[in-house]
C-alpha cells in the first residue's frame, strides 16, 4: 500500500482552574524546584516520561481528560494552589537588605555567555562552562539582582552520545523544536519581534532574539535560523561548538555583536557587564563602536567600556581560549574599522597577546575589561601567570588577575531526600546558605538516619544506571545473561557495594585513565568478592578531539576485560539529569586531573553537599575545599607531585598514591560497619563533607562575590568615568599616554642612610629621589615592600608601604637636575628577625582602577 501519512498536531486544552501550569511550564523557575516538576509528573508519570521531564512538551503531548481529572481532583488542586503561592512569593521577594542599600537605581547587570545549563529540557550547553553559567542565573534570581543573560540560541544544542560495541563515540545531533522549549520570542517597547543586523562580508545576517525567564532573571537568546538569512548563514547557531573556524567567528559575533544590539532594541542599558569566558568579547568591540559614534576618541572609549566591564577566564588550557587568524579577523571587521576610528594594526593589537600569533580572544577580553578573574585559588595564580606577559614588569602575583570561586546552585543539586531531611530540621535552611556556622547542626543529624538517606540515593542511582546500562548493552546486542552479569554488583544490597563516580568532559588533561596506570594492583583491590567497589564512568569528548575519544575506548576496552568485568562501567549519554543521579547517589567522587589544569571542577561540590566523600588531586576548588577537622576530614586530597619532574613519573606517583587511599582507607572506611549496619566513621565523614562545603561553594556566595568585588565596583567605576562627558576618562588616557612615552626614562634611588638594626614597631623614614622625567609629581608613587626573601622572582611581600603622594623638598644636592623629586615614607614595621626590603616607582592615577593597570614599574 502506497498511502500518504499526513500528521496533525493535537494539543489539550488547560483547563482553566489549573491554567497557570502554562506560566510554570515557561519559567525555568521549574528546574530547580521539584514541586513544581512534580505537578506536571502526577498528572500522567508516563506521559511524563516520555517527554523527558519537559513540561512545555508535556502540556503539548498530555491527553485531555488527564487534565481534566486533575482539575477536579482537590489534593491535586491544594498542591498546586501551594506551588502558585510559593512561586508568586519567590517572584515578589525583595532584595536583601544589604545589596538593596548598596545598588543604584539604575543598576543592571548584562552577562554574555556561549552556553548556559539550567536542565536537559532547554539543551544548550556542552559541560561545565554551561553548567556554571546556569546556575549563576539561578542564583541571581534567588537573590533578586537587576540582571540580563546573553548567550545563543541553537537549533541543534550540543550532540547527543552514544558508545558503540567497539567503545567509539557515536555523536548524533536533533534538531529541537522551539515551540517545545520554555522561551518566546522577545519584543520591544511597541509589541514587535525584536532582530538585530549584523555585517558580515558582502551580507548583512539578521538574529531574532529569544527570551526565557528563570526565575526572575532574564536570559535573550540569538537565532540566526530565520527565512531572511541565506541557508549558511542559518546554520551559523545551529551547533554549539560546531563547524569550523569561520562559524566560530560568526558565532562570536552575534554572542558579542549582536548581543549588545539586542540589549539596546530592548531599551536594557546595562551599568557593569561581564565576559564569562573569551567567546563573548567582541561585545567590547561593539559598545566601543557605540561610544565612538558618539564623538569620543577610540582610546578614551576603551576606557569608558573597561571600566564597567568584569571577564573571567575558566581554563589554563591553551585551547580553551578562541585564537583567529588575522586575516580572517580582517575579512570580517574591516568594513567597520572606520566606525571604529581604528587602524587595522590598532584593531589587531586589542587581540593580540604578546609573543603570540593571531588574534586572541583572551587578549580581546583583557584589554577590554579592568576587572579579571580565574575560578578558584590556585587558577586564579595560574591564570596570573599565563596573563603575566600584559603586565610585563608587575609580579604575576601582583598583577591584576584575581579569583572568584565557582559554586554550585544547591536547590538545582542538592537531592530531594537530603532537602527534606534539613527541612525537618532547620527550615529556614535557605537563608544560611553562607553562613557555615550554621550547618554544624549536619553533625547531630543521628547516624542511621543519615546512613539511610544516602541509602536511598544509592538505591536511586543504582536503578537508574541499571536501567540506562540495559538499554546500552541490549543495542550492542548483548544477552540477557550477558548484561545480568555485567549488572551483578549493582544489583546486592545497595550498603554492600562501594561505587566511585567519575563524570566529567573526556580531556587529556582530566586523565581518566590515570586510575589503569597499574592493572595488576587494581585487579587485586577489586577482585574481593564479598566488599565490591564499582567505578562509574561518564561524560562526552568533544566531536573533533581524538585523544578523548581515545580515552573512551581505553575505558571501554578496559571495563570489558576479565578483570574489570562488571567492577568498571561506561555509561552513554552524559547529561544533566544523569549527573544529578551521580553527584547524589555515589559514595566517593574522583577528579585526577593534572595539576594545575583543572580550573575549578564544580561536580565534586555537588557530590560534597550531598555526603559523598571527594577522592581528588590538590587542584582546583578542592586545593580550598578540603579541611580536616581533627581525625575527620571531608575527603581525601592527594598531594600533586611537582611538574618539574618528568610527567610520566608525576602521572606514576599520583596513580600509586590514588590505589594506597583507596587500598589502606577509602575501602577500609566504609565496609567497617557497627552491629546496625551502619560505618559510623564514613558517616562522620560524610557530614563534615556536606557541612564544610556546601556554605562555602554554594552560588549563592559566588554571586555575592561577583557582587560584592566586581559588578558594583564596575557599575560604579563606569558611572565615574562616564561622568561629565568622560572627562575623568579623557584625564586617564592622557595620563597613560605621557607615561608610556616618558616611563623609559624614569629612575630613582634612596638618598638617606638607614640604621642597621631597629627595635620592632619603631618608626624609620625613607627618602627616594625620582627622576620624573617630565611627568608630574603625583603622577608617581613609591613603594616598599618588606619580606623575607631577595631574589625578584622568589619574593614573599609581608608588610608593604606606599607614598600616597608626593611630598615636595628641596633638593639634597644643589646640582641635582630639576627634574626630580623627593617622596618620604614614614615606616613602621611590625616584622621581626633579619628583614630584606625592596623599593619601587610605579604610575598613580586616582582613576586607575587597579594600581597596576599599566603593568610599568621601575625596581630600584
Amino acid at each position: 500500500m502506497n498511502a500518504s501519512i499526513y500528521t496533525l498536531e493535537i494539543t489539550p486544552r488547560l483547563p482553566a482552574r489549573i491554567a497557570r501550569l502554562d506560566d510554570l511550564a515557561n519559567n525555568l523557575y521549574y528546574s530547580w524546584t521539584r514541586s513544581v516538576r512534580h505537578l506536571f509528573s502526577r498528572i500522567d508519570p508516563l506521559c511524563w516520561r516520555d517527554t523527558e521531564d519537559n513540561p512545555r512538551l508535556f502540556l503539548l503531548r498530555v491527553a485531555q481528560e488527564k487534565l481534566d481529572e486533575a482539575a477536579e481532583n482537590p489534593v491535586y488542586l491544594a498542591d498546586y494552589d501551594d506551588a502558585c503561592r510559593h512561586f508568586d512569593e519567590y517572584l515578589a521577594r525583595p532584595l536583601p537588605t544589604d545589596l538593596a542599600e548598596r545598588l543604584a537605581p539604575n543598576d543592571l547587570v548584562a552577562y554574555f555567555c556561549a552556553e548556559y545549563g539550567f536542565h536537559e529540557s532547554l539543551p544548550i550547553y556542552s559541560g561545565g562552562l554551561g553548567i556554571l553559567a546556569g546556575d549563576h542565573c539561578k542564583a541571581v534570581s534567588d537573590l533578586g539582582l537587576p540582571f540580563v543573560g546573553v548567550g545563543l540560541m541553537y537549533r541543534q544544542g550540543y550532540f547527543k552520545q552514544e558508545i558503540d560495541a567497539q567503545g567509539n563515540q557515536i555523536a548524533t545531533y536533533q534538531d529541537i523544536d522551539f515551540d517545545t522549549l520554555p522561551i518566546t520570542k522577545a519584543v520591544d517597547a511597541r509589541g514587535g519581534h525584536v532582530s538585530v543586523a549584523l555585517n558580515f562580508p558582502g551580507r548583512i545576517v539578521q538574529a531574532q532574539v529569544w527570551q526565557a525567564q528563570i526565575g526572575r532573571a532574564r536570559l535573550l537568546l540569538l537565532d540566526t535560523d530565520i527565512e531572511e538569512n541565506r541557508d549558511e548563514d542559518r546554520q551559523i547557531t545551529y551547533r554549539l561548538y560546531g563547524g569550523d573556524r569561520r562559524t566560530r567567528i560568526e558565532q562570536e559575533i552575534v554572542l558579542g555583536i549582536g548581543g549588545v544590539r539586542a540589549l539596546r532594541a530592548l531599551g536594557l542599558s546595562p551599568t557593569a557587564w561581564h565576559i564569562n569566558e573569551g567567546h563573548a568579547a567582541f561585545q567590547v568591540i561593539e559598545r566601543l563602536r557605540e561610544l565612538v559614534r558618539q564623538d569620543y576618541p577610540p582610546s578614551v572609549a576603551l576606557e569608558m567600556v573597561a571600566a564597567a566591564t568584569v571577564f573571567t577566564t575558566h581554563t589554563p588550557v591553551p585551547a580553551g581560549h578562541d585564537v583567529f587568524a588575522e586575516a580572517l579577523i580582517h575579512e570580517y571587521f574591516e568594513a567597520l574599522l572606520p566606525e571604529l576610528n581604528l587602524t587595522e594594526e590598532t584593531f589587531l593589537a586589542l587581540g593580540r597577546q604578546p609573543h603570540q600569533a593571531g588574534f586572541n580572544m583572551t587578549a580581546l577580553a583583557l584589554h577590554g575589561s579592568r576587572q579579571h578573574n580565574g575560578v578558584s585559588a590556585i587558577h586564579g595564580r595560574v591564570a596570573a601567570e599565563m596573563v603575566s606577559a600584559f603586565w610585563p614588569e608587575v609580579p604575576a602575583e601582583e598583577n591584576p588577575m584575581t579569583h572568584v570561586t565557582n559554586g554550585v546552585h544547591v536547590d538545582t543539586f542538592l537531592a530531594r531526600e537530603f532537602s527534606q531531611l534539613f527541612d525537618s530540621l532547620r527550615r529556614d535552611w535557605r537563608l544560611h546558605l553562607r553562613d557555615q556556622s550554621f550547618w554544624s547542626f549536619v553533625d547531630t543529624i543521628p547516624d542511621e538516619r543519615f546512613w539511610s538517606v544516602r541509602c536511598a540515593l544509592k538505591v536511586d542511582l543504582i536503578r537508574d544506571v541499571c536501567q540506562r546500562l540495559t538499554r546500552q548493552l541490549e543495542s550492542d546486542g548483548l544477552s540477557d545473561i550477558r548484561i545480568d552479569r555485567t549488572l551483578r554488583y549493582l544489583k546486592r544490597r545497595e550498603s554492600e557495594v562501594l561505587i566511585v563516580g567519575f563524570a566529567r568532559r573526556f580531556a587529556t588533561y582530566k586523565r581518566a585513565n590515570l586510575l589503569f596506570r597499574d592493572r595488576e594492583r587494581l585487579a587485586r583491590l577489586l577482585a574481593d568478592e564479598q566488599r565490591p567497589i564499582v567505578f562509574l564512568f561518564a561524560g562526552k569528548a568533544h566531536p573533533a578531539d581524538e585523544p578523548g575519544k581515545a580515552l573512551i575506548r581505553e575505558i571501554w576496552q578496559i571495563a570489558n576485560e576479565p578483570a574489570f568485568h562488571g567492577r568498571i562501567l561506561l555509561l552513554e549519554g552524559y547529561d544533566m539529569a544523569l549527573a544529578r543521579k551521580l553527584v547524589a547517589g555515589c559514595d566517593v567522587w574522583l577528579n585526577i586531573p593534572e595539576y594545575p589544569l583543572e580550573a575549578s571542577g564544580t561536580s565534586g561540590q555537588k557530590a560534597s553537599m550531598n555526603g559523598a566523600l571527594n577522592l581528588s588531586v590538590a587542584d582546583g576548588w578542592w586545593g580550598e575545599g578540603y579541611q580536616e577537622q581533627g581525625e575527620v576530614a571531608n575527603g581525601w586530597s592527594i598531594k600533586p607531585y611537582n611538574r618539574s619532574f618528568n610527567h610520566e613519573y608525576c602521572d606514576n606517583e599520583e596513580a600509586s598514591d590514588l590505589l594506597t587511599l583507596l587500598e589502606g582507607e577509602v575501602k577500609p572506611m566504609f565496609f567497617k560497619r557497627n552491629e546496625n549496619g551502619v560505618p559510623v566513621d564514613w558517616v562522620k565523614h560524610a557530614k563534615v563533607a556536606i557541612h564544610t562545603v556546601l556554605p562555602q561553594f554554594n552560588a549563592t556566595r559566588m554571586v555575592c562575590d561577583y557582587i560584592t568585588r566586581h559588578y558594583l565596583v564596575a557599575a560604579r567605576h563606569g558611572d565615574k568615568l562616564t561622568a561629565n562627558g568622560g572627562a575623568m576618562a579623557k584625564d586617564l588616557d592622557t595620563f597613560k599616554r605621557k607615561v608610556r612615552e616618558l616611563w623609559p626614562g624614569v629612575s630613582g634611588r634612596l638618598i638617606n642612610e638607614l640604621p642597621h638594626r631597629i627595635h620592632s614597631h619603631e618608626e624609620i623614614h625613607l627618602e627616594v629621589e625620582v627622576n620624573l622625567n617630565g611627568l608630574r609629581p603625583e603622577e608617581v608613587a613609591v613603594e616598599c615592600l618588606f619580606g623575607h626573601d631577595h631574589t625578584q622572582d622568589n619574593w614573599l611581600t609581608q608588610q608593604r608601604f606606599s607614598t600616597d603622594s608626593a611630598t615636595s623638598a628641596p633638593p639634597t644636592d644643589a646640582a641635582a637636575p630639576p627634574r626630580t623629586q623627593i617622596y618620604r615614607l614614614a615606616i613602621r614595621i611590625n616584622l621581626s628577625g633579619l628583614q630584606n626590603f625592596r623599593l619601587r616607582v610605579v604610575p598613580s592615577h586616582p582613576a586607575q582602577l587597579h594600581p597596576y593597570e599599566l603593568g610599568l614599574m621601575k625596581w630600584l
